[in-house]
């Protein structure tokens, strides 16, 4: 058997490249579980599932909203426009309020969750993309590697972690979710969802949504996957993207149990190619 010393050396010599090998292989897939009707028109930023409805920040110069929705028919239950000097951006909850970001305002927009009365503005630097929270601080990220973690009274950094993938940093985190004590994570432009260690930035794995929408149904190059919401108390998980016609509930499927059945592939969306290419 001449195969085995060949193997043994490559382990001996090379094992990272076997490792990588089988950490390539462990991305988890997804079961579709139920679509439901969304805005087409809604250029998706941020998500939440809360109380029994959709929470939905859009984003684009002019035309940027916060949203409460009907999970089942889309209705719009609740609607604000913000300002038009803001782009907005990510979205969470905190105690009796919405908080969403803007992109480059360098303001969060803190909202009554009942009324959507805008209460107040918190500033921060750099950019804003996506915004989740873990019951203790805000999480959010800028396009960057980093994830800031933020006093939600006062938006002032506690701490940060750089997100890396076997050492190496993911760059373009965008749309972010927190789930079962891991931060998901939209990558923008991509169908795929890192898994990050709130404690170390690790990236933990990915699952991937390849074929979530169907090619046909992607109205521009910029419809990309972007929107994650989970719903704790059902243990559901939702996702959608920018300028989508539905948001999908989906299984996540681990890929030690995937199968070539468990995907149900269905394609995905993108966004609107414009003046505002934003995350």
């Amino acid at each position: 058997m001449r195969l085995l010393p060949y193997l043994l050396l490559l382990l001996t010599l090379c094992p990272s490249r076997l490792t990588i090998a089988a950490e390539a292989q462990a991305t988890d897939t997804y079961q579709l579980v139920h679509a439901y009707p969304h805005d087409e028109q809604a250029f998706t930023q941020g998500l939440i599932y809360l109380d029994g409805h959709l929470y939905e920040s859009t984003g684009l110069q002019g035309h940027s909203s916060l949203r409460m929705e009907d999970l089942d028919t889309g209705r719009l239950l609740q609607f604000v426009d913000v300002s038009d000097k803001y782009f907005a951006e990510g979205l969470t909850n905190w105690g009796s309020t919405l908080i969403q970001l803007t992109w480059q305002s360098h303001v969060a927009l803190v909202y009554d969750r009942a009324t959507f009365h805008l209460l107040r503005t918190l500033p921060y630097p750099g950019e804003g993309w996506g915004l989740t929270q873990d019951g203790s601080h805000l999480i959010l990220s800028d396009g960057s590697p980093t994830l800031r973690f933020l006093d939600p009274e006062t938006f002032h950094q506690v701490r940060s972690i750089t997100v890396k993938d076997r050492g190496v940093p993911v760059k373009e985190l965008n749309e972010l979710e927190f789930v079962h004590g891991e931060i998901y994570a939209n990558i923008w432009h991509s169908d795929r969802i890192a898994r990050i260690a709130p404690a170390s930035g690790k990236v933990l794995g990915w699952i991937d949504l390849a074929g979530l929408l169907p090619a046909g149904e992607h109205s521009s190059a910029e419809a990309v996957l972007n929107g994650i919401a989970w719903d704790p108390a059902h243990d559901r998980l939702f996702v959608t993207g920018k300028l989508w016609p539905k948001i999908f509930e989906i299984k996540v499927i681990p890929a030690q149990h995937a199968t070539s059945t468990a995907n149900v592939p269905r394609s995905k969306p993108q966004k609107p190619a414009g003046p505002d290419p934003s995350p």
